[in-house]
């Protein structure tokens, strides 16, 4: 895996909030990047959640939240009278946070995922949402008496976020493209032109062929990361490779006939990578790379292949595909700037030959004051309308698999530990492959 870090380019919080007392009035989210817009337009979310040894109440939430703002400023942006940077006052504060009381923490934390489209419903809050349950009869027999979750729209956080916040460590986001990093004219030219002609194919694409809203399920899954760490070395593999490997393989189904593809699974999968440029986003860390994961029913021959079509894809140019997705991104944002009905709700449903996304966020492990009293596993993931996704969430201890897919695919999520333990009692033979990070 790439290195992991907060590292930003300088950025002027009182700027920024010069800047957005300015533009605030004609548009809330005239501050964000065109990644975000993205984002922000397609209502995508993402959710934090963990135990707690700690009872909450409001005073303690209202801390939580207060804490976690200050870490991260961006969360007072993108509505109707936001003052970014600063505090949210009480009403605010009451507005977006929930505290409850449970008789047991049975069917958590899957009892509470969703689309979270709750969040866009008022344009004069904030985009995220903060709840806590409390069990009534006090600490569980594993010592657990709370449970938070976290929600917001993923124009304001990404999976780095969650992790520095998890440690309590500052996750403002200052410029994250690097200026003096420049692509070249021509390609530049070359990109802006196959952008608009992408752009305008997908548009035209989404509209005519994308599919009708489908029931979406979610789900988590916790697994031993040491258990999974054994696996891929003994298999000759990077783990995330056996991360890739084990759910898509689970998913795709046995048998003739498949849920993916019976040749090719077609993915994206997400990952950091510091090695910024101009043509970057300047808010997101993350990089998206695409992958055609060629198809096996023999689970040692298919996850060697992923490992190998992710070495081949990283020792290429990571910044090629997002580089032109975030020109995409800009287009999209001009031609709705034009015609603001493009493009279009069924435009965001539409996956383009993506079977499934598969993100892996940098691990989360507690520290500090502002994950104080929370235990693993830590689950975190993501809703994007259309997409089949798996967040991978790796804490000390557990690697969470977080699913927001068709409903017709959880029940094949109890597949992922049933070919887990039949691989684990293979007697692999021995193999020269080198594992080359340690994850």
């Amino acid at each position: 895996m790439k290195s992991f870090s907060s590292t930003s380019f300088a950025s002027d919080q009182t700027e920024a909030l010069e800047r957005a007392l300015a533009a605030v009035n004609k548009h809330p989210q005239a501050l964000f990047s065109d990644f975000q817009w993205f984002l922000y337009e397609g209502h995508d979310t993402v959710f934090y959640t963990a135990f707690s040894t700690q009872i909450f109440d409001r005073e303690t939430l209202d801390n939580l939240v207060a804490e976690m703002v200050a870490l991260a400023p961006q969360l007072t942006h993108g509505f109707y009278g936001a003052r970014p940077g600063q505090p949210f006052p009480k009403q605010i504060l009451d507005a977006i946070t929930t505290l409850e009381t449970v008789d047991s923490f049975e069917g958590y934390p899957d009892k509470w995922l969703g689309k979270s489209d709750d969040i866009f419903h008022r344009d004069d809050l904030p985009l995220f949402r903060v709840q806590v349950a409390v069990r009534r009869d006090g600490p569980d027999a594993e010592g657990r008496s709370s449970i938070i979750q976290v929600r917001s729209s993923h124009a304001l956080l990404e999976g780095a976020d969650s992790a520095l916040l998890t440690r309590s460590q500052s996750a403002a986001h200052g410029v994250m493209s690097d200026k003096t990093n420049k692509i070249g004219l021509w390609p530049r030219i070359i990109g802006t032109i196959n952008a608009w002609a992408m752009t305008l194919t997908y548009v035209g694409l989404g509209l005519a062929l994308a599919p009708p809203e489908k029931i979406f399920g979610f789900k988590t899954l916790a697994i031993s990361r040491h258990r999974l760490r054994l696996l891929a070395n003994k298999l000759g593999v990077r783990q995330r490779s056996l991360y890739f490997a084990l759910v898509t393989h689970a998913l795709n189904g046995d048998g003739d006939k498949k849920h993916f593809d019976d040749r090719v699974v077609g993915a994206v999968y997400t990952m950091l990578d510091t090695n910024r440029n101009n043509a970057d986003d300047s808010f997101f860390r993350v990089r998206a790379i695409q992958a055609k994961f060629k198809w096996s029913d023999d689970f040692v021959d298919y996850v060697r292949s992923i490992d190998d079509t992710v070495g081949t894809i990283e020792r290429k140019d990571l910044t090629k595909f997002q580089v032109m997705m975030n020109t995409v991104f800009r287009t999209l944002r001009s031609l709705n700037s034009m015609a603001s009905w493009l493009p279009g709700r069924r435009f965001w449903r539409f996956s383009a030959g993506i079977k499934i996304t598969l993100t892996l966020v940098p691990p989360h492990r507690t520290y500090g004051p502002m994950t104080n009293g929370m235990v693993e596993p830590i689950y975190c993931g993501a809703w994007h309308d259309g997409m089949n996704i798996c967040t991978f969430c790796p804490g000390r201890e557990y690697v969470t698999l977080n699913f927001a897919m068709e409903e017709k695919l959880i029940p094949l999520v109890g597949k992922i530990e049933t070919l887990l333990e039949r691989i684990e009692a293979m007697d692999i033979a021995p193999t020269n492959r080198k594992v080359i990070d340690a994850e």
